[in-house]
């Protein structure tokens, strides 16, 4: 459709030209601002073997190379302690952070005993999903988040997951023995692979209910240029003409009608609908929705904090003689404007569903009308508002779509930037990422 070109090609321009890594000096990240609520967010760059869609920074797992890292993952949490910061949140992303279960359930527990954390989120892989891992992750995780991205075994293939992971059929008895471990588990599912037809994708809707899991995200194939070219080569080129009607399918199967089975608890994340009935706080992987501004720690975190966004070295080897020197692994930052910043406000927000106008007046010092003419003029010429009040913006099925397009360009740009700091690897760490 129209309206999803245009904002594809705004939202891309926009981020190339804010997401533009400048290098730094500095040894730390700011201290934190009294009375703002932060969460903590660790990497763990390593994994079994690489997916040809991802763009995070994740290298070939090594023990030798793992064991130093966890270590000092911890010592760059006290880093975080001695500069003021306390936490009620923690979410660990990779590579997969389950990759040394001993050591990421150390790291957990040093969090937990530093800072006031209430809640831990962790990513995982299928294989992962054994009796002597889930053991050790109950209690200590509240929701983990399993990256299936497709049950079909045509698709599993073509993403080099199937020997990895197992069939579609092992994954999913597998994810019906590990849901009542966690009070929330999340299943990862990929929309719109070239190879995947309707009768594919309804396929994995109806598997999603069937695995009785509480909560799934279904997100858009999206990547950056450079990871782009490896997925043409793998499972072929993305067409987004039909990324909306992929998109349709899977919000009428599992949010539509009078009495849906899951709720929206962002534009691309569901949650079962008694959970979402119940009335307690539901967490997602998009953690910037609830957290504005977050600290991260690992080799390839991407901290924001104010006006500025750091990035940490994708390194490891960098990382580590950057934490063992006494410092932080900051190689690259970009600050944002104040109209960066309301954009960035209502992207996020509106994302999870909701922005608060009055929020918005108080932080910027203007309605969001006189802040955003044009991108309030869009939306609401493409029907994309439910309710425009004094207080509150919501959105259509339409304006979720919107939303969808908007997260999947933005995060592109992420990856774009990520693409930034990867070229900076050099030597045997160069080789094991660009071969």
């Amino acid at each position: 459709m129209l309206s999803e070109r245009m904002l594809s090609a705004v939202v891309g321009q926009c981020t190339k030209s804010y997401l533009k890594l400048e290098p730094t000096e500095d040894a730390f990240v700011p201290a934190p601002t009294p009375g703002q609520a932060y969460m903590l967010y660790m990497h763990v760059p390593f994994c079994e073997r690489l997916c040809p869609y991802c763009s995070f920074n994740r290298f070939p797992f090594n023990e030798d190379r793992a064991v130093p890292y966890f270590e000092n993952m911890r010592k760059e949490m006290l880093m975080l302690k001695d500069l003021g910061y306390d936490f009620e949140s923690l979410y660990v992303g990779g590579g997969t952070p389950t990759i040394m279960i001993d050591e990421l359930c150390d790291t957990i527990d040093l969090a937990k005993e530093t800072f006031s954390i209430k809640e831990v989120s962790s990513e995982t892989n299928p294989n992962h999903l054994i009796p002597s891992y889930l053991d050790k992750l109950q209690g200590r995780v509240q929701r983990l988040s399993v990256g299936v991205q497709s049950f079909d075994d045509g698709l599993l293939k073509q993403m080099d997951r199937y020997d990895k992971y197992g069939c579609g059929q092992e994954i999913l008895e597998r994810i019906r023995e590990a849901s009542p471990y966690f009070t929330s588990l999340n299943v990862d599912m990929i929309f719109n692979f070239p190879a995947q037809t309707e009768d594919v994708l309804i396929s994995d809707i109806e598997r999603v209910v069937e695995s009785g899991t509480s909560q799934t995200t279904f997100y858009p194939l999206m990547a950056s240029p450079s990871v782009a070219r490896s997925l043409a080569k793998t499972v072929g080129k993305v067409d987004y003409q039909r990324e909306q009607r992929f998109y349709k399918i899977i919000d009428e199967l599992l949010a539509g009608g009078p009495d849906p089975l899951f709720k929206h608890g962002s534009a691309w994340t569901f949650n079962k609908a008694e959970v979402a009935e119940s009335g307690e706080d539901v967490m997602i992987d998009e953690y910037v929705v609830d957290y504005e501004e977050y600290p991260a720690i690992g080799s390839g975190g991407i901290t924001y904090l104010g006006e500025s966004l750091y990035v940490n070295t994708f390194s490891v080897n960098e990382y580590n003689k950057a934490i063992e020197s006494g410092r932080m692994s900051l190689m690259g930052k970009t600050t944002f404007s104040k109209h960066d910043r309301m954009r960035y406000r209502f992207m996020m927000q509106l994302f999870g569903l909701r922005l608060d106008k009055k929020k918005f007046e108080h932080d910027f010092g203007c309605t969001v009308e006189r802040g955003l003419p044009v991108e309030m003029a869009f939306m609401k010429a493409s029907g994309a508002f439910a309710t425009d009040n004094d207080n509150e913006l919501t959105l259509t099925p339409k304006g979720r779509y919107l939303m969808v397009v908007m997260m999947r360009q933005f995060f592109i740009g992420v990856n774009n930037l990520r693409d930034q700091a990867r070229a900076a690897l050099t030597g045997e760490e160069r080789e094991l990422i660009f071969g």
